[in-house]
C-alpha cells in the first residue's frame, strides 16, 4: 500500500489540473480511482471512489454550485484510475496524511465528503473551518420544476426533496397527506417552500418545524435547540 500510495502521489503530481466543469467531467471514465480538488490552484481535498470517479466528481460539482461564497469556476481537479482489484482506501489515507503535514487538503475531515452527515450530526455546533460553515447551502435556490398549484404536504415535501440541490431530510407522518399547501407563484425558492411547508404543518402539529442547518435542512417533530441552525420554519427570525 505504501508503494501504491507513492505511485499515486507521483502520478497525480504529474497531472495538470483541469477545470471542474461539465465539459471536462464528461471526459472522466466511470472507473475506480483517486482524485484531488483544487481551489484557486491550492489542493483542498483528496478523495476516492470504489466504482466511479466520474460520478463522485459530478456530485462535488453539483454540491459546490449550490453553495454560497464559492463557485465551480474556482475549482479544478486531477484524477487517476486504480485497478478494480486494488482497494484505494489505504493509499488515499496515506495521501491525505502526507498533504495534511504540508498544510494542504483543508477540506478533508471538515464535512465536505459525506452525502448526508446523519441525524447524530444535526445537533453539532459546526466550527468556523467546517465546509458547511464556510460555504453554506443556498436557501434561495430556485426550484423551477415545482409548478404553481395546490399540493398535499406529503407530495410537496417529496417535490422539494427532489428539487433542492442539498440534503433535505424529514420525518414522514400520516397527517401530512391531509394538509394542503398552495404555491401561487412561479419559480419558488427553497426558502419560500420551506416557509409554506413549515407554516402548514406547524399549524396542525405545533412541535413540527423545518430547520435550515449550514449545509442541509431537516424537518422533525421536536423542539430541539440546534446550535448551528441558520433559520427555522415557520420563520421566527434568523439565528445565524
Amino acid at each position: 500500500m505504501r508503494a501504491l500510495a507513492d505511485q499515486l502521489a507521483d502520478g497525480l503530481r504529474a497531472l495538470k489540473p483541469a477545470p471542474l466543469d461539465l465539459e471536462h467531467l464528461a471526459d472522466v471514465y466511470s472507473k475506480p480511482g483517486v482524485y484531488q480538488l483544487y481551489q484557486n490552484d491550492v489542493l483542498v481535498y483528496v478523495g476516492k471512489d470504489e466504482s466511479s470517479v466520474a460520478n463522485r466528481l459530478r456530485e462535488h460539482y453539483d454540491k459546490i454550485k449550490c453553495r454560497l461564497k464559492i463557485t465551480p469556476i474556482e475549482m479544478s481537479f486531477t484524477a487517476l484510475y486504480v485497478h478494480e482489484d486494488l482497494h484505494s482506501v489505504a493509499p488515499e489515507r496515506r495521501l491525505i496524511a502526507s498533504y495534511k503535514e504540508q498544510g494542504l487538503a483543508a477540506w478533508n475531515g471538515k464535512g465536505f465528503g459525506p452525502h448526508d452527515p446523519g441525524k447524530h450530526r444535526d445537533e453539532t455546533a459546526f466550527g468556523p473551518d467546517h465546509f458547511d460553515t464556510m460555504y453554506p447551502a443556498n436557501l434561495h435556490w430556485t426550484c423551477k420544476e415545482i409548478a404553481m398549484g395546490t399540493y398535499t404536504a406529503t407530495n410537496l415535501l417529496q417535490q422539494v426533496k427532489k428539487n433542492v440541490p442539498f440534503v433535505f431530510r424529514y420525518k414522514k407522518a400520516d397527517f401530512h397527506r391531509g394538509i394542503e399547501v398552495t404555491v401561487d407563484w412561479e419559480n419558488p425558492t427553497a426558502d419560500e417552500l420551506f416557509e409554506l411547508l413549515g407554516q402548514a404543518i406547524n399549524a396542525v402539529g405545533p412541535d413540527w418545524q423545518i430547520i435550515a442547518l449550514p449545509g442541509y435542512a431537516i424537518m422533525y417533530d421536536k423542539r430541539t435547540q440546534y446550535p448551528s441552525a441558520r433559520k427555522r420554519y415557520p420563520y421566527t427570525g434568523s439565528v445565524a
